[in-house]
Parts: C-alpha cells; sequence; structure tokens
C-alpha cells in the first residue's frame, strides 16, 4: 500500500494505443474500444432482473423509461469522455481536487458501495448461469466467482487493446444472443412503439423504473469512461482534442445504442413471453428461463443463459477497473489491483450468502433489483460534479459544454434525483406505517438519510459558491521544488540480500559501486524452510547450514577483493525478516535484486520486492 501521488489514471495502460498516423476508417478503429467497455455495464445481470421485472408486470409500458435512461446514458458518458481527454483527469482525480478531503472519504464510501452493488448483480447472474446451464447449485456458482480474478490479472497483464478485444466478444454473444430470442418470440411491433410513450409512474412502476434507470445510468460507468478514454495517445492540440472528442462520441453512441437494443430486448422477450400469457410476477431470472423453455422449447433458455453468464463475466472486469479509478482518484491510495478485487469481490459475496443462507435461492431476484436501485441513488454524487466539471470554464477553457448541453445535462441530473427524493421519501414512510415507528428507523435510517442528503447538497451548491479550484490543485504531485547545493551521498552500511541464483553476482556488484571499498557490506540471506519458521536461530536442519557455507564463500571472496563483508541469516518470512535485520543492524542502503517474474507468478513470486520497500525506511536499490 502506498500513499504517494499518481499523475495519470491507470496508470499500466494510460496512452498505450496511438492514433497518430492513421486516417478515415483506421482513425474511427483506434478510437473505438472504451465506451464498449462501459456498454457492459449497461447489459449486465443487474438489468436483466429489472427488465424482466418490468416487462413481466407492465408489459411494453416501462420502454420509454429505458430510452430516456439511455438517452441519458449518452449525454452523461459523452461528458465523462470529454474531461477525460481535455484535462486528463479521471472523474474521481477531478473531485479530490475540488473537494475537500472530509467530503471526497464519504464520496469515495458512497462510489465503492455502488460498486459492490454492481459486483453483487455480476456474482448473481454469473451463479444463475451457471445454475441453468450445468446444474451447478448457486452457493457452489457464489463461491468459484472468486477465481474471475486470475482472468483480471491475466488481461491486464496482456494490454489494453487485449481486454478490449475480450469484452467485445463478450458483448458479440450477447448481441447475438438476443437477436436470436427476438426472432423466436415474435413481438408485436405496434404494442412496442407504444411503449415508447411516457406514463405516469406510482408503486411498484417507480420502484422498477428507478431500479432500470440504475441498472442503465451506472455511477461507476461515469468514473470509469473518464480513465478509460486516456488510454489513447491523442495530440494535445485544439485540432487534436476535437478530433478525440468526436471519435469517442461515435464511440459511445455505437456502443450505447447496442446496449440499449440488448435491454429493449430483454424487457421485449420478457412482456412477450410473460404478460401476455399471464405471467404478471416473473421477477427470477431462473423462472424466466423455465417459463422460456416451456413456452418457446430448448433454444431460447439455453441461448438466454450463455448470455447471462457472457454479460455477467465482461461486466465484472469493468467493476474492477472502475474500483481501481474510485480509490486512487478520491484518496490517492494504491494498492495491489487483484488485493482491491478479491476485497470488493467478497464484499458483495457476503449478502448473496445472507440471503441464500436465511431467505432461500428465491430471493437472490429481489436483491438483484435492489442493487440496481442502490446504483440509482448513488448517481447524483456522480452526475453533479461531473457537469459542474465540465461546465467550468476555468478548468475546461474552450472545451467546456454549451448552454444547451448543460440544461440537458442538468435536467436529466434533476429527474434522476427527483425520482431518488421520491423513492426515498416513500420507501422510509412505508417503513414507519408498517413497523408502526419502529425506534430503528429514527436512530438508524432517518439521520443517515439526513446526512447523505446534505452531502449531495453541498456538492450541488459548494462549486457554485467559490472560485474553482481546479487550475490551482490538478497536478497530483504538486509545485516542483528547488533542488539547491547537491552534497555527495554515501553509504556506510549496505544490505544485500541474495539467493545463490545467477542475479548474486549483478546485486552484488551494483552494492560494490555504491559503498566503494570504505562501506560495510552484510550479505543477507533468509532461510524459509518449516523448522526456520518456527525454530527461528535455533533451526539446524540441512537447508540452514548449506546457506550458511554458501554465504561464507562471499564473504571471503569480498575481504580477499579488499571489502569489509558480513553475513546476516534471518528465518521466516522473507520481508519481514530483511526488514528487521535492516533496523537490528541500522544499513543505510539495500540493494536487491528483481525477481524477473510476469502474470501469475508475479503476484505469486515477486510479492518481496514491494512489501520490504515499504517496511524500511532507507533507500532501495532494485538490480535487474
Amino acid at each position: 500500500m502506498s500513499e504517494n501521488k499518481y499523475n495519470e489514471s491507470l496508470e499500466e495502460v494510460h496512452s498505450s494505443v496511438t492514433t497518430s498516423g492513421k486516417t478515415g476508417w483506421r482513425k474511427l478503429f483506434a478510437f473505438i474500444g472504451p465506451a464498449y467497455l462501459v456498454s457492459v455495464g449497461y447489459m449486465d445481470p443487474g438489468n436483466w432482473a429489472t427488465d424482466i421485472a418490468g416487462g413481466s408486470q407492465f408489459g411494453y409500458k416501462l420502454i420509454w423509461i429505458l430510452l430516456m435512461s439511455n438517452l441519458i446514458a449518452l449525454l452523461l458518458q459523452s461528458l465523462s469522455a470529454r474531461l477525460g481527454i481535455v484535462k486528463g483527469l479521471d472523474l474521481a482525480q477531478a473531485s479530490r481536487n475540488a473537494f475537500p478531503a472530509w467530503a471526497n472519504y464519504p464520496l469515495y464510501v458512497l462510489a465503492q458501495i455502488a460498486i459492490i452493488a454492481c459486483d453483487l448483480a455480476e456474482i448473481i447472474g454469473m451463479a444463475i448461469g451457471l445454475n441453468l446451464l450445468f446444474g451447478l447449485p448457486l452457493i457452489w456458482g457464489i463461491s468459484i466467482t472468486v477465481l474471475d480474478t486470475f482472468l483480471l490479472l491475466f488481461l491486464l497483464n496482456k494490454g489494453m487493446r487485449m481486454m478490449e478485444v475480450f469484452i467485445v466478444s463478450m458483448v458479440f454473444i450477447v448481441g447475438i444472443s438476443f437477436l436470436a430470442e427476438m426472432i423466436i418470440v415474435q413481438p408485436a411491433l405496434a404494442e412496442v412503439v407504444k411503449g415508447l410513450k411516457p406514463s405516469s409512474l406510482g408503486g411498484n412502476a417507480l420502484y422498477l423504473a428507478i431500479g432500470i434507470i440504475g441498472a442503465t445510468v451506472m455511477p461507476h460507468n461515469l468514473y470509469l469512461h473518464s480513465s478509460l478514454v486516456q488510454t489513447r495517445k491523442i495530440e494535445k492540440s485544439k485540432k487534436g482534442i476535437l478530433e478525440a472528442i468526436k471519435f469517442n462520441f461515435i464511440d459511445t453512441a455505437i456502443a450505447l445504442n447496442l446496449a440499449f437494443f440488448v435491454n429493449a430486448s430483454i424487457l421485449i422477450l420478457a412482456a412477450t413471453a410473460f404478460y401476455k400469457n399471464g405471467f404478471f410476477e416473473v421477477a427470477e431470472i431462473q423462472d424466466a428461463y423455465v417459463l422460456l423453455e416451456d413456452i418457446f422449447g430448448s433454444l431460447a433458455p439455453t441461448l438466454f443463459a450463455v448470455a447471462l453468464i457472457a454479460s455477467g463475466q465482461s461486466s465484472t472486469i469493468t467493476g474492477t477497473l472502475a474500483g481501481q479509478i474510485v480509490m486512487e482518484g478520491h484518496l490517492n491510495l494504491r494498492i495491489a489491483p487483484w488485493i482491491r478485487r478479491l476485497i470488493t469481490r467478497l464484499l458483495a459475496i457476503t449478502p448473496c450468502f445472507f440471503t441464500i443462507l436465511y431467505f432461500g435461492e428465491d430471493s437472490l431476484g429481489e436483491l438483484l433489483v435492489l442493487s440496481q436501485v442502490v446504483l440509482s441513488l448513488q448517481l447524483g454524487f456522480a452526475i453533479i460534479p461531473l457537469i459542474h466539471f465540465t461546465s467550468d470554464k476555468k478548468l475546461m477553457n474552450e472545451f467546456a459544454i454549451k448552454t444547451w448541453v448543460k440544461v440537458l445535462a442538468w435536467l436529466s441530473a434533476f429527474i434522476i434525483v427527483g425520482l431518488n427524493v421520491k423513492l426515498v421519501y416513500e420507501e422510509i414512510h412505508g417503513w414507519l406505517e408498517s413497523t408502526n415507528n419502529a425506534w430503528w428507523i429514527y436512530v438508524f435510517v432517518l439521520p443517515i438519510a439526513l446526512l447523505i442528503g446534505l452531502l449531495l447538497l453541498y456538492v450541488l451548491i459548494s462549486p457554485l459558491l467559490k472560485q474553482s479550484r481546479q487550475n490551482q490543485t490538478n497536478l497530483p504531485h504538486g509545485e516542483a521544488l528547488v533542488i539547491g547545493e547537491i552534497d555527495n551521498v554515501s553509504y556506510s552500511s549496505i544490505g544485500v540480500p541474495v539467493d545463490f541464483s545467477n542475479n548474486d553476482r549483478n546485486t552484488i556488484r551494483h552494492a560494490l559501486i555504491q559503498g566503494g571499498k570504505t562501506a560495510n557490506y552484510y550479505l543477507i540471506h533468509i532461510v524459509e524452510t518449516a523448522g526456520a519458521r518456527y525454530h527461528g536461530d535455533k533451526v539446524l536442519d540441512f537447508e540452514t547450514k548449506s546457506d550458511t557455507d554458501n554465504l561464507e564463500k562471499y564473504r571471503i571472496n569480498l575481504i580477499e577483493l579488499g571489502y569489509k563483508a558480513h553475513i546476516l541469516i534471518g528465518y521466516g518470512g522473507t520481508s519481514n525478516a530483511i526488514a528487521s535485520l535492516t533496523q537490528k543492524h541500522e544499513l543505510d542502503l539495500l540493494v536487491m535484486g528483481a525477481h524477473g517474474h510476469k502474470g501469475i507468478s508475479d503476484w505469486i513470486f515477486g510479492t518481496t520486492l514491494d512489501s520490504v520497500r515499504h517496511k524500511v525506511k532507507i533507500p532501495v536499490l532494485i538490480v535487474r
């Protein structure tokens, strides 16, 4: 874990895709990709749950909500892309610059809750898909979703283009599956068109409508898109920026319209297959699968399950990237991606296990819809800052959004926030009536709702009352310092961890260069056998004796060359033992050889360097 500042969002793939030197279609294809990674969040298993519930209960009447959500998503995602292209900041970094630390911490927590809610939907969707295709029990399906951490690690090491190819392949499978579904069920097109006409909402229709909005306009996607567009290396001139904005808008429009097609297909499928046949309460994905088989045969439900697995697997990868962006942006804090992924996944798995064990598998569908409502409730905290930033002429200069775009953006924000406020009021009012004014509502629910409401009001009003701080603080590394006079740095006690591999000669050679013949060199080796971990320096096994003899050979060799050499042997965990010996003998420099592992091997074997450098307070020279 580190609290160093980072200048670039998703630093490992920043500006990794070249766009210069290309023209026409090749230029467009160079920019295509980020919006597809974003679009998978718009067709994840959470969307399936809300669309199936909406279609089975209200037929085609909620299609207009899908269309409105898609138009709002297109507008907001284009604003998110504009922020990343123009300023090289993702939404979380811009929020850290604009708001004080006390506001950024709860903003991070709320964003992380949204990511966990999204991840929860992917877990349930994957588990249900595996259950439908292979009969795997849901609780086992939920458990093995932890393994997709390894898939993410593999794709990250292969680069951004490989990840985009994987995601687009998953999206293609989903799209083809639902195109076939539409051919099979043959919906009434005239009634579908009528569903595009807006109608009043209340009660369960409002709850489902807000779930659809939360499943479509997802807050973590706004963070994600503002970062992903920075993977393209563009010319930082007016022409280059305008060109990048144009091509990214095309990318966004194509990808989100594909997502709208998938969502509309799911709702139309539910309306045609269930609502028209008198099945008005189909909120469970499993029920939809069984009914599809009863009505249309085996092909339709098989396509349905394959698409469900593909959408869940692709969405979980983008959720991981969003988690990295949110943590590094709001908190300026970085941890290993696989650790962050595992933590998020475990936090999402917990409510799934709890729901199955205490309420049964049939309640997972309700949990899916609830997760999408949670996403919608978080939207205001992402949308409002985004509109403020892209409207700020001091931040965006000539690329600030035009007045008509600003009006549409604020109208979208007020619609979403207004619907959320109405939902929260109705839910709390319903709880008060059904529980006879239970004390926990007054002690916990109302104060939390009030605090969240005040934070939202602060995020809305704060940028309007004070001068924008963006231009003052948008460089994460701060201002350059005056170097001044340079004094010679001399090291008197240099530690050299060795492992008796071919790397030792190069590591020792670099250490000798640093200290010359005046320094004391401490050859460090850690014995990691089971006996060493348990007995420490009392162990007398073969490996300890062999390692001691080898160290002695190194020491004698250095003394013959005219250097001052000493032996230090540690026991147990490598990083802790090296750090302990460093502190005990007051060393002032460590020279360590790099492990050279890649991919999963890097995760398994390559943790010593990172761990040691965070445990010691002296310079560490890494030799490859």
